[in-house]
């Protein structure tokens, strides 16, 4: 590889890692659980995900392990192999959606929560607006083990950016990720601000399906206004906070 790739995959394998890091600094980590992946190159048919048996404070852009979509392990720097469920979920998007250069996965309380609910995500905030109508839903069909099952979920999927895996958790695509990190930050949000107002017992003042429509129009054309793939001042932001916090996640 070229010195340009080089130094463009290390950038890549720094903000992969720094997303775990980000990840458990929140609380959205379920122990050696969940994933994040990002495809390893441009165009490439392999992607970068955790080590198994690693909390995410424990993942560094060095030991993120590189598979290819037939689950062949292509680089594993310490020999830790790869979750087989996250590789079910993770290889399936990125197979089918050449937009989602990051995938990431939680099992949240709150979104594990949320995604019990038959009505799933309500746009009863603007953080939750976003999402109007660009939710994925798929039926919890066990431990995601069964190759099978991939199929489904892309099917699921569709072209949507966001998805509640019913009575699991929830899952976010991004064309970078850093835009995978704020959809999954304000996803979780949204379902902790449900969960309490719901708590509330209170009568809900509901916004109108129209003006949910038009909110969540203002956040996809901020997206297109302001080019993130070049440069993201907020994920910059949340690198300098994970820098300051846990420097090692860049060796």
């Amino acid at each position: 590889m070229s010195s340009a790739t080089d130094a463009s995959l290390g950038v890549a394998r720094r903000d992969l890692a720094a997303a775990y890091r980000l990840i458990a600094h929140f609380g959205l980590d379920d122990s050696i659980y969940t994933h994040i992946s990002m495809r390893a190159e441009e165009g490439e048919s392999r992607f970068l995900i955790n080590p198994y048996g690693y909390r995410f404070e424990e993942v560094r852009a060095s030991n993120l392990v590189t598979v290819d979509l037939e689950g062949n392990l292509v680089d594993d720097p310490d020999g830790a192999g790869i979750n087989k469920a996250g590789f079910t979920i993770h290889s399936a998007i990125h197979a089918a959606r050449a937009d989602a250069h990051c995938v990431l996965h939680t099992h949240s309380v709150a979104g594990v929560a949320v995604s019990c609910l038959e009505e799933g995500l309500l746009p009863l905030n603007q953080w939750a607006m976003q999402f109007h109508g660009r939710i994925a839903y798929h039926d919890y069909e066990g431990i995601a083990l069964d190759l099978a099952e991939r199929e489904r979920l892309v099917r699921d999927l569709g072209d949507k950016p966001v998805m509640i895996l019913r009575n699991h958790g929830l899952l976010v695509c991004g064309r970078s990720v850093g835009e995978a990190f704020r959809r999954m930050y304000n996803l979780e949000r949204s379902c902790k601000a449900q969960l309490a107002i719901m708590a509330t017992g209170a009568p809900v003042r509901r916004p109108a399906a129209s003006l949910c429509e038009h909110v969540a129009g203002q956040y996809e054309r901020w997206d297109s206004d302001h080019d993130t793939t070049a440069r993201d001042p907020e994920w910059e932001a949340y690198l300098r906070l994970i820098a300051q916090l846990q420097p090692d996640f860049a060796d």
